[in-house]
């Protein structure tokens, strides 16, 4: 099963780590960091586009970690995930 973060890209629901509101994350800086480490990795994948980005989804799948920015919201992404699953 795949969760649609917006702009034709979807990830596999069995690596989502979690969904993270970008607003309230980045005030921890251990998010700040993890965000930061994954961009000058090239581990950041824009699903926002030209949109301001409103929430990532971090994922892990064979030991790789990716950032997916969406412009859609943390509870957007969750009630999407949460209604492919059955609940």
């Amino acid at each position: 099963m795949y969760l649609n973060i917006g702009n034709q890209i979807s990830v596999r629901k069995s690596a989502i780590v979690g969904i993270f509101d970008l607003d309230n994350a980045t005030w921890s800086r251990w998010t700040r960091d993890l965000l930061s480490r994954a961009e000058r990795a090239g581990q950041v994948v824009n699903g926002a586009e030209e949109d301001i980005p409103n929430a990532f989804v971090l994922c892990e799948e064979n030991g790789k970690q990716t950032v997916y920015l969406s412009a859609l919201t943390a509870p957007t992404l969750q009630r999407r995930a949460e209604e492919s699953w059955g609940g």
